[in-house]
């Protein structure tokens, strides 16, 4: 499971590193629209669903990722400035999923990805 997430993470914080809001904002919609089918998924349906497909795994929680970042306004350049510390964020996302959706497999994704960016940026604080 943590390969998934690390996979994620790094996808996600990768396009808002370099990527920027303003591009970010065309693709939202599309980014939407590819995560809606998974959105009712808790941490532990998404495994039962697609935990033989890694890729499958990585690829959805990416989606909720990009959406979290883009819903809380976060620029990463902007928040993370030290660019040691902006290659420690996603281990700091990958602890804070896993946290998220061990204390609680029912949980949804959703919030569990949102909970994990926003404490992720707060630990960089």
């Amino acid at each position: 499971m943590i390969r998934c997430f690390e996979k994620s993470a790094f996808a996600a914080i990768f396009l808002f590193t370099f990527g920027g809001m303003t591009q970010a904002d065309e693709i939202m919609d599309q980014t939407i629209a590819a995560a809606q089918p998974y959105m009712h998924h808790s941490c532990g349906s998404i495994l039962d669903s697609y935990g033989d497909d890694e890729a499958k795994v990585a690829e959805i929680v990416r989606l909720m990722a990009m959406i979290s970042l883009y819903n809380r306004q976060i620029d990463v350049l902007a928040e993370v400035m030290d660019e040691q510390d902006r290659a420690g964020l996603k281990d700091e996302f990958v602890e804070e999923l896993e946290d998220a959706c061990d204390d609680d497999p029912g949980m949804s994704l959703t919030g569990a990805v949102d909970l994990a960016v926003r404490e992720t940026f707060r630990a960089f604080d």
